[in-house]
């Protein structure tokens, strides 16, 4: 198979970790006898230093050109911590969603038995938990019209979504928990707002053509709740684009670390995969971060592709990291390995074929590891 993959590696550490993210695809590409064309683009606070555009029409173009989009991170503090910037870099990626009609983002989260002493929760809350949440990604409040009045005492954030923006996603999250355990929950706050009590309607409506799904109802402060609670309890949840940027964060910490988790954005166009974390510029450049979130990213894209056993390499061989320790800092504070290494044994494990966790005999930074 040959497909071309546009690679926008963003900012703060989206380099480093999209890097062995390439890594582990051509990995694979090797492995499985396919080529994968890499086109390079810009985006964010590096595309508006080049360019004075967070989203430069070169890059639009690129990725339009493209069967997939592989994104690193976006964000940088000289932006975050001046209110009075006119252009700044997460303009970009709304920008992008937008134009390629994202309009779906889908975060699967899992938990790793490996892992489960980073969790905050107990061991017993964290069986069984798998679980993918369908945030609706152009929609919504983030999207509205925004209003600031003169004197400046007065501001509005409009929140508008049609019918159509809601049943396509809807229609989405019902494929996909069919395919699973055939349960839905849709997350809204149907009890005070007016778009939520349009979710819970079209989606009671769709539901019909469903009816090996079953659906339930949650208000999103109940579903924050549950989640820490019960989140077992979920298989496919839906919700709108803003309870969907918090529950999801919120349900990345039952992995243990937020740079394990990925993420998909489809809609009309050419999809787009990126870890959920952000640039965190602090760590930018020292090879420390947690490149697993990028890679597992790179193993949706793969599924995307219909590359289903090619996607299975990669989640084996990042299990098997976890599971012998091979883990970044932000896991273990004391006996970790760098962006790079993992990256290495990743694609070490992919290109040896090890689809079991007898163990490895690899040279890694001029040592060897048996």
């Amino acid at each position: 198979m040959n497909k071309k993959i546009a690679v926008i590696p963003g900012d703060g550490i989206g380099p480093e970790v999209t890097n062995q993210s390439v890594k582990v695809l051509d990995a694979v590409a090797k492995r499985f006898g396919h080529q994968f064309d890499y086109r390079y683009a810009v985006m964010g606070a590096v595309a508006i230093d080049q360019t004075g555009n967070p989203l430069p029409d070169a890059t639009v173009d690129t990725c339009l050109q493209s069967d997939a989009i592989l994104f690193g991170a976006i964000g940088d503090p000289k932006y975050d911590n001046n209110p009075a910037a006119s252009v700044r870099p997460e303009q970009g990626l709304l920008k992008l969603r937008k134009v390629l009609q994202l309009f779906a983002n889908i975060r699967p989260i899992d938990t790793y038995k490996a892992l489960q002493h980073m969790s905050p929760l107990k061991a017993k809350q964290l069986e069984n938990v798998d679980f993918v949440i369908f945030r609706e990604l152009t929609g919504g409040i983030y999207f509205g019209k925004k209003e600031l009045q003169a004197d400046g005492t007065v501001a509005v954030d409009e929140c508008t979504y049609s019918v159509e923006e809601i049943e396509r996603i809807t229609k989405l999250a019902f494929e996909y928990a069919q395919k699973r355990r055939k349960k839905l929950t849709l997350v809204d706050k149907a009890n005070v707002l007016e778009t939520s009590r349009l979710w819970r309607k079209v989606v009671q409506q769709l539901s019909a053509n469903y009816p090996d799904v079953s659906v339930d109802y949650m208000f999103v402060d109940n579903a924050a709740m549950q989640i820490i609670l019960n989140p077992a309890q979920f298989d496919v949840v839906l919700t709108e684009n803003m309870f969907g940027d918090i529950i999801s964060d919120e349900a990345s910490v039952l992995s243990g670390s937020l740079g394990l988790l990925p993420s998909a954005s489809i809609g009309n166009t050419v999809a787009l995969f990126e870890p959920i974390h952000g640039s965190y510029p602090q760590a930018a450049g020292k090879d420390i971060a947690n490149p697993l979130g990028s890679i597992l990213s790179a193993a949706m894209l793969l599924d995307h592709f219909g590359l289903q056993q090619e996607a299975m390499a990669v989640r084996k061989a990042v299990e098997w990291t976890l599971l012998n320790g091979f883990v970044s800092k932000d896991i273990d504070p004391v006996n970790n390995y760098s962006t790079t290494a993992i990256g290495d044994l990743v694609a070490d494990h992919i290109d040896r074929n090890k689809d079991s966790d007898v163990g490895v005999n690899t040279s890694l930074n001029k040592s060897t590891i048996i």
